[in-house]
């Protein structure tokens, strides 16, 4: 089993037919069907169920299809950090970024390398504990998250504290001109993303109050999205307002002290950053 036997077998399962994984990849179709014979016969087991509609992977191939993408991610990223670091401050900074850090990434100093014709970047999205598996697996060297994470095996660099804010559609304003306690947004149907709804709740719990979640989001964007359709109260991050159109909706601070975060960037502790990692890392400051 190699690499290109891996890559082959991902766009099989990606485009669940092997005319079209050949088209993309640039191959005729014979050689491909006989690398998947070959690997099913190393492995000794089936891989894909064959139909008239194309391919669907087994329960063996499914697993196969979980660890070679993470192995030619892993591959890629090995040959980027030691090209990195054999030209200096040149190629690819994989950066990994979770939504709540929207909008704070990129950060006004780290656009000094997006002039540098040798740099490029390569960013990879998804949630705060995704986003801690790409740093600790090596894929990503870099990442940004928010608090609360899980910090071992990382060093990390906290950006100050940030409140949240809720976005009001005006039928459902409530609170100040500008601020609205947790007591007061108690009975408004709110929207959040799925790790704050966690901590809504518990605060309002110690208040003996419900919520009235009536949407569970896994992203911010999302969230303001929703809001802004007039569907309930989102709670986000301020900085998310840099890249969100909240259209006429009403923004206050929430004045819950508790549910501020902190946006931080983190890479491996037990791994040397390359020259273009440690600039990113140092442009990327206090995210600010």
């Amino acid at each position: 089993m190699n690499l290109k036997q891996l890559e082959y077998f991902v766009a099989i399962v990606e485009e669940g037919q092997v005319t079209a994984a050949a088209r993309r990849l640039h191959i005729s179709q014979p050689p491909l069907s006989y690398e998947l014979a070959q690997l099913e016969r190393e492995l000794g087991c089936k891989l894909v169920h064959r139909g008239p509609r194309g391919v669907t992977p087994t329960d063996a191939g499914r697993l196969l299809y979980e660890r070679a993408a993470h192995i030619l991610a892993m591959a890629t990223a090995t040959a980027r950090e030691v090209s990195s670091v054999g030209r200096g401050l040149t190629g690819t900074a994989c950066l990994a970024v979770c939504a709540g850090a929207a909008g704070l990434v990129p950060s006004a100093r780290l656009r000094e390398l997006a002039g540098s014709e040798s740099v490029s970047f390569e960013i990879r999205e998804g949630s705060v504990p995704a986003v801690i598996e790409l740093v600790t697996s090596g894929i990503a060297e870099v990442g940004v998250v928010r608090t609360p994470f899980a910090s071992t095996g990382l060093r990390c660099r906290y950006a100050p504290s940030e409140p949240l804010v809720a976005v009001m559609p005006p039928s459902m304003e409530t609170g100040g001109e500008l601020e609205v306690s947790l007591e007061e947004l108690a009975s408004s149907p709110l929207i959040c993303d799925r790790r704050l709804s966690e901590r809504v709740s518990h605060a309002l719990a110690t208040r003996h109050l419900e919520p009235r979640l009536v949407c569970v989001t896994e992203d911010e964007r999302t969230t303001c999205a929703w809001a802004a359709a007039g569907m309930g109260v989102g709670l986000v991050p301020r900085s998310m307002l840099r890249v969100c159109d909240t259209g006429e909706q009403f923004i206050k601070t929430v004045t819950e002290k508790d549910l501020e975060t902190r946006a931080a960037v983190i890479w491996k502790a037990d791994r040397a950053l390359t020259t273009l990692a440690e600039r990113v890392v140092a442009l990327l400051g206090e995210l600010g």
